[in-house]
């Protein structure tokens, strides 16, 4: 079954609430919101204030994705404001077993992302104590960037481990992700797809995850099955 997670980096940030409520009328299963700091990667978004803004205005999840370089110091902030899933990237300069413990002691899913240039087997030690993995098919940092299918076999190796692990390790995909794309990432295994500008960049954004996810879901040999929350 495949979740979509629209990201709102690319939505209207002076009409916010109102993108977050199509999207959520539109059937996103939850609302991926990109944290960055502007020194791990080269741009800064927001933090914990806007989450806690949205918080009651939406009953979606709220996906939060740290590109940040010290996660670790900022866990208890983003979980105060909302954050219901927080993921965080294992080149940050937090100890990763400090920060899934951190995490995980306030109640919260927790998921980690490596970078296309990271090799995926770095999160073996980690990946049963995760509820999500997340790999980058764009360089982390800005929106817009074209899909890195090269970054499939990742997906796969993830795949392979959840079946012989009989987990329930979500896999996430983000970057570049639209109904052409999202095909990809899900026929190599990919259950959470991440779309920002083919999501609220649509006239139609309902008709765009509606798209995506049949898209994906006929990768996966799952017409007529698509996951809803």
């Amino acid at each position: 079954m495949v979740q979509i997670s629209p990201s709102i980096l690319s939505a209207d940030f002076s009409q916010l609430e109102r993108d977050v409520s199509d999207v959520e009328a539109g059937g996103a299963h939850m609302l991926h919101i990109d944290v960055m700091d502007g020194h791990f990667v080269p741009n800064i978004s927001f933090g914990a204030c806007v989450i806690s803004s949205l918080r009651p205005r939406t009953q979606l999840m709220f996906d939060v994705h740290l590109m940040i370089s010290d996660p670790l110091t900022y866990i208890p902030s983003f979980a105060k404001a909302g954050a219901d899933m927080i993921t965080f990237h294992y080149e940050s300069d937090s100890d990763a077993q400090k920060t899934i413990d951190a995490i995980r002691g306030l109640g919260l899913r927790v998921g980690m992302a490596v970078k296309p240039g990271t090799d995926i087997s770095v999160l073996d030690p980690f990946l049963p104590q995760l509820d999500m993995a997340l790999v980058m098919t764009v360089e982390p940092g800005f929106g817009g960037q074209k899909f890195m299918g090269q970054m499939m076999p990742k997906v796969e190796y993830l795949r392979s481990w959840v079946s012989a692990n009989h987990s329930t390790l979500w896999i996430q995909v983000d970057g570049g992700i639209d109904a052409v794309t999202a095909r990809t990432a899900a026929a190599a295994g990919a259950d959470v797809l991440v779309a920002g500008s083919a999501v609220f960049g649509a006239v139609d954004r309902q008709d765009a995850i509606d798209s995506i996810l049949q898209s994906a879901a006929a990768a996966q040999g799952q017409e007529n099955k698509i996951a809803k929350q």
